[in-house]
């Protein structure tokens, strides 16, 4: 893993595999490069790999302001930095995966194909929180929301799949940001945001994955996204709002054939 100046900001990135083609896989809020661990093998079999900790995650450069401008233009900066000029695949979920939307559809001649597991494709302050809720992550710290947030994005019927997992997660999550954490949600909660344009300006093969047990994006909500997407093919798993961390195996064998053209 290294660091690479991109769009303003020092970013910690890792790229692997050696395929002749590249998936980038972009991370939940809260996340970071390792929340790839369980997944990334099955990517680097076909696929070179590049991952990434976003902007305030991680262990790249803390930020008190986010905007899904400037989270899309880190990207194709930090494509440009590593000299990646062919289109690219997509994989997220959460907010990973309303990043994999909003860049294809802002910059559609640099993608080839998208997986999005329970995108975040515009404001759910209903299931999300109020913004009062949210500046509660700024002045209290994460641990203070640990049980709200984690029982409806990482319910116990998923948890005991593998306990573990989750403990693993639990305890990386709550080391993140609290700053961070509240700038990522107080723009996915703004009335205004909504992806809805970048969603009608896909062109690429788009596979859009609903998740049965999401207690933030539900499957009727995510669902709703991939109608507006041109093309888009619809599934729903037997999974919750972070799908490629509570259920790696099951997010791999969706994703994998589909972006090698299956």
């Amino acid at each position: 893993m290294d660091w690479i100046e991109a769009n303003g900001a020092s970013l910690r990135y890792e790229l692997s595999g050696s395929g002749s083609e590249t998936v980038v896989l972009i991370h939940e809020v809260g996340g970071l490069i390792e929340s790839w661990d369980d997944a990334v093998g099955a990517f680097q079999r076909s696929f070179r790999v590049l991952r990434y900790d976003q902007r305030g995650f991680g262990l790249s450069e803390k930020t008190r302001v986010i905007t899904m401008d400037g989270i899309v233009a880190d990207l194709a900066a930090l494509l440009d930095a590593l000299g990646l000029r062919a289109p690219v695949h997509l994989a997220g979920c959460a907010m990973g995966a309303a990043i994999s939307l909003a860049f294809a559809g802002r910059h559609p001649t640099r993608v080839s194909r998208v997986v999005a597991a329970s995108p975040a494709t515009w404001a759910n302050t209903v299931r999300v929180g109020s913004q009062s809720r949210v500046d509660q992550f700024e002045r209290d710290g994460v641990r203070a929301v640990e049980s709200v947030s984690l029982s409806a994005s990482y319910p116990e019927i998923v948890r005991r799949l593998d306990p573990a997992r989750f403990e693993r997660f639990r305890r990386r999550w709550v080391g993140n940001d609290p700053a961070a954490m509240a700038a990522m949600l107080r723009m996915s909660t703004n009335p205004a945001f909504d992806l809805s344009a970048d969603l009608a300006r896909i062109t690429a093969p788009t596979l859009v994955i609903g998740c049965t047990h999401d207690g933030i994006r539900t499957p009727d909500m995510v669902a709703k996204a991939a109608a507006a997407i041109p093309g888009a093919r619809y599934v729903e798993a037997n999974t919750g709002h972070f799908m490629a961390v509570e259920t790696p195996d099951l997010f791999t064998e969706l994703a994998v054939p589909f972006l090698k053209g299956a």
